[in-house]
């Protein structure tokens, strides 16, 4: 199936199929977007859809794409920062390469209200070469951070080496097809290893975001704040656009923040397969978009 849907044709032609979880094909409608969000009173992180890039134009055009992004969150003042994949940067070409792309990014969006870049995390291919060029840049810059996959099997180690280095930490779950030899592949196991770092990352990181949708991770997450005497202010729930806005809304209503992760591009096929694939309710929305047309 994903062959199919990444494929120029189906993607110019089924783009509906997507609108709930993408905010756009351009960063105008991604804006638009995200100063709905903030009216509600969430923050958002901006994403141009995108990865797995082989030729370096390709990845230079990304790059420069983000730089236009970050020239247009400045000129419409919403309170968003911006995510990157590595693999857009040129990561599948040459490290070095990714990181001088990266770099440009970062020294761009130091110039924004809100200067943080957070590197996505992809698939367990590449995730060691992503720490490393996240490494390099937060020697640069503090305003960088790495997202974590609490089903992989290396994330404890690697949640106690952010903590130790200081940097801010996305946790989520991981929503990319592993072998059980380098994840975990039990429901049960993947929520037990996600609270565990989660609890690390409350108690000894800094501003961790707790990024899932799983109302029993959340309502957890909420107890130890609670019991710990952890502040709302030290951390922040993170959510992806079109996901459980009931629950956004709810979080927002209780106090705590919110930033909501919204893709946006024409590249949308990969993004949203993962999404439709990951809970069945999303399938049941795409769906829905076939027969309301």
């Amino acid at each position: 199936m994903l062959d199919v849907i990444q494929t120029p044709g189906f993607q110019q032609r089924f783009f509906f199929l997507a609108k709930r979880f993408v905010a756009g094909e351009t960063a105008d409608e991604a804006m638009d977007a995200v100063a709905a969000l903030n009216a509600a009173g969430m923050t958002a992180t901006l994403d141009f859809l995108g990865e797995d890039v082989t030729q370096r134009d390709e990845a230079e055009r990304t790059r420069d794409a983000y730089l236009a992004l970050l020239s247009a969150i400045r000129r419409r003042g919403v309170e968003t920062n911006v995510s990157v994949k590595l693999t857009a940067m040129g990561l599948l070409v040459d490290e070095d390469f990714a990181f001088a792309n990266l770099r440009t990014i970062l020294d761009d969006a130091a110039r924004n209200a809100d200067p943080f870049v957070r590197i996505d995390m992809e698939g367990s291919a590449v995730t060691g070469a992503t720490l490393r060029v996240f490494e390099r840049a937060f020697a640069h810059t503090r305003n960088v951070g790495p997202v974590l996959q609490a089903y992989l099997k290396r994330t404890p180690a690697d949640v106690e080496r952010m903590i130790a280095l200081g940097a801010r930490v996305r946790l989520c779950k991981g929503a990319y097809g592993e072998s059980p030899d380098v994840a975990y592949k039990a429901m049960p196991t993947i929520r037990r290893e996600c609270l565990r770092s989660a609890e690390a990352l409350l108690e000894r990181g800094v501003y961790p975001a707790i990024a899932t949708h799983d109302e029993r991770i959340i309502a957890a997450v909420e107890r130890f704040a609670r019991d710990r005497g952890i502040g709302r202010d030290r951390f922040e729930f993170q959510m992806l656009y079109g996901v459980r806005p009931d629950v956004q809304l709810r979080l927002v209503a209780d106090g705590y923040r919110l930033r909501v992760y919204v893709p946006y591009g024409t590249h949308w096929a990969g993004y949203f397969y993962r999404r439709i694939t990951e809970r069945p309710e999303n399938a049941l929305f795409a769906l829905r978009s076939i027969v309301a047309r």
